[in-house]
């Protein structure tokens, strides 16, 4: 007999075991897996009207593009039990879904608030007092300076290890989503300055940033370094650690950089993902407008 929460918790298995999904994008799946099952307690999953229902609670209930993540979790698990022979008809294939998410510009930092927040961690260092403030300083340092000049997420550099860096070329090799591989180039400035932390370090551990405990430094203490950061320069916006990647690959466009080099820079699967930023800011609008439109040329004032 069909019971929906068994297959549930067979294709989370799988999807761990499996799929190398990463331990995040599981964590979702359990969330969204459990909440289609609780709303279809009672109800027939195979439905197409009860499916309908879920999915309407879903757009009342998130964000498009949440509720878009929630429906295609849903999609993959039928069409897994499809493909299993664990159902023998998919009612999704009568389903249409139409997406109607809002395109929306990534948002980044300016880059004057950037200098500032990069010399305030300079100058952290610099008035450090003790070993231990000098070790923070440094290591806080290292986290800003990946998160503007390598553009990776904060995921990756929390679970960075000291193993994917390689000193000899200056490179690090990145486990991005779905335990893709990349490799991102860093200066030599960085290089040093990675190699300087590590000799500071009181901690001694796989990954190359720790807290006080000597664990990795975790996503969320990311966040709040950037966040106190942005708030002790007067930063005139909220700032994340993910808006370092949208400014990263912002500026690189700006200065002409070809799509498909940022795609592989940001590790992107698709060159779709990456066309957000093929957006122009205001100010290269500017500097092409004035160099380039023909009007300009005509000598008309008043």
């Amino acid at each position: 007999m069909f019971n929906l929460i068994e297959e549930k918790d067979k294709y989370l298995t799988v999807c761990k075991s499996l799929k190398g999904l990463s331990n995040l994008t599981l964590k979702a799946y359990q969330i969204d897996l459990k909440q289609f099952c609780d709303f279809m307690r009672g109800r027939d999953c195979f439905d197409k009207n009860e499916i309908n229902s879920y999915i309407n609670m879903l757009h009342s209930l998130y964000k498009p593009k949440s509720a878009k993540r929630k429906i295609a979790c849903i999609k993959a698990f039928y069409r897994y039990m499809e493909i299993e022979d664990i159902i023998a008809f998919n009612p999704f294939h009568k389903i249409i879904i139409k997406y109607k998410e809002p395109i929306k510009l990534p948002r980044t930092i300016p880059l004057n608030c950037i200098q500032d927040m990069l010399a305030y961690t300079y100058k952290q260092h610099f008035i450090a007092c003790t070993k231990y403030q000098k070790e923070v300083a440094l290591r806080n340092i290292v986290v800003l300076e990946l998160l503007f000049s390598t553009g990776m997420r904060v995921s990756e550099i929390s679970n960075l290890k000291i193993s994917a860096i390689n000193f000899g070329d200056n490179t690090i090799c990145i486990f991005g989503k779905g335990s893709k591989e990349r490799i991102m180039c860093i200066n030599d400035n960085l290089s040093k300055t990675i190699s300087n932390y590590l000799t500071v370090r009181s901690r001694k551990t796989d990954y190359l940033l720790v807290n006080r405990l000597g664990n990795r430094l975790s996503e969320q203490s990311i966040r709040y370094m950037v966040n106190d950061y942005a708030n002790a320069v007067g930063a005139p916006l909220h700032i994340t650690p993910h808006m370092f990647r949208h400014t990263f690959a912002t500026e690189l466009h700006n200065e002409d950089v070809d799509i498909r080099y940022i795609q592989q820079f940001l590790g992107h699967s698709s060159i779709a993902t990456t066309q957000i930023y093929t957006h122009i800011s205001t100010s290269k609008t500017r500097e092409i407008l004035a160099s380039k439109h023909p009007r300009n040329r005509m000598k008309f004032t008043l």
